[in-house]
């Protein structure tokens, strides 16, 4: 029955600001992150951990409550109303009194848990039912895979969920998965699983919304005379055309050729192209003789 320190987990002290969390947990989500440790469990569950020791400590109501009542927080309310409803027996412990006496939140099996607060809050504690704590968690994709529905199994708790993932989703975009959390207590509900989506910045393609942009490479005599380029998709690349006297920064417009819309099947954005004229180097003496010819002819 150990109690889970949060801010141990994060390697900071229970006095660190909003930011020295943030860029403690940072430090260690980028170590510890499944797609660098694919095959190490320790590191899978130190993953898990310090998601949920996040979750908590940058929230200031919910660190608060944790700083009050230890591992158990989420059930603070809960503990309170069956301490009252137990007071007839002439128990008036506070909480906090029998969480600092105990060293914080336990994490006790269904049986332990009902005999532990009928014990400290009376007989009204057996019949209260507590819902079960929430996870986090933390998926990354790259821009491609976030552009096609697939699926992806997820391991939490040493446990495997397969969750399919809609086309679409943005970076930062939250699901919840309703009873995938920490089981309830006396009968209540589990808790449930939020998973958090990071979208890894694609090399080619930058995403505003549905919409992708992208910057190409165009070579002078193309956007003087005219012609036709290779432009990357993600469906693959296809020829465009330039039209003569194409000038730097000129942007084309590809309706339908950007991002999926979340889940409205068929739907996407736009592909913006942006031509980026590259001036030629290194002219032979001819190549100079001719383009001062062009430029007396003004």
């Amino acid at each position: 029955m150990a109690y889970t320190d949060y801010y141990k987990i994060l390697g900071v002290s229970k006095t660190a600001s909003d930011e020295d969390i943030k860029k403690s947990y940072r430090k260690l989500a980028r170590k510890l992150h499944p797609d660098l440790n694919p095959n190490d469990k320790e590191a899978n569950k130190k993953f898990q951990q310090i998601n949920e020791a996040n979750e908590v400590l940058s929230d200031p109501v919910k660190r608060k409550k944790y700083d009050q009542y230890g591992e158990n927080w989420e059930n603070a309310e809960q503990f309170e109303k069956a301490r009252q409803s137990g007071a007839g027996g002439g128990r008036q412990s506070r909480p906090e009194d029998i969480f600092s006496e105990f060293g914080g939140g336990q994490d006790f099996g269904d049986h332990q848990y009902s005999e532990f607060f009928e014990q400290m809050f009376g007989s009204g504690a057996r019949s209260t039912k507590f819902r079960g704590r929430d996870y986090q968690a933390e998926l990354q994709l790259s821009l491609r895979e976030a552009a096609k529905t697939h699926s992806q199994t997820l391991t939490i708790n040493e446990k495997n969920i397969r969750i399919t993932i809609p086309a679409g989703v943005e970076d930062g975009q939250v699901i919840r998965l309703k009873n995938h959390g920490a089981p309830g207590a006396n009968g209540g509900p589990g808790g449930d699983l939020y998973i958090t989506f990071r979208i890894i910045p694609d090399p080619v393609f930058k995403r505003v919304g549905s919409d992708l942009f992208i910057t190409i490479n165009l070579d002078l005599y193309t956007a003087v005379l005219g012609g036709e380029v290779m432009v990357d998709t993600l469906d693959g690349k296809i020829k465009l055309k330039v039209k003569p006297g194409t000038q730097n920064g000129t942007k084309s417009r590809l309706k339908g050729k950007g991002f999926p819309v979340y889940k409205q099947e068929g739907v996407f954005g736009d592909l913006f192209v942006a031509y980026q004229i590259l001036i030629p180097e290194n002219l032979t003496p001819r190549q100079k003789e001719l383009f001062t010819e062009l430029s007396k002819m003004k």
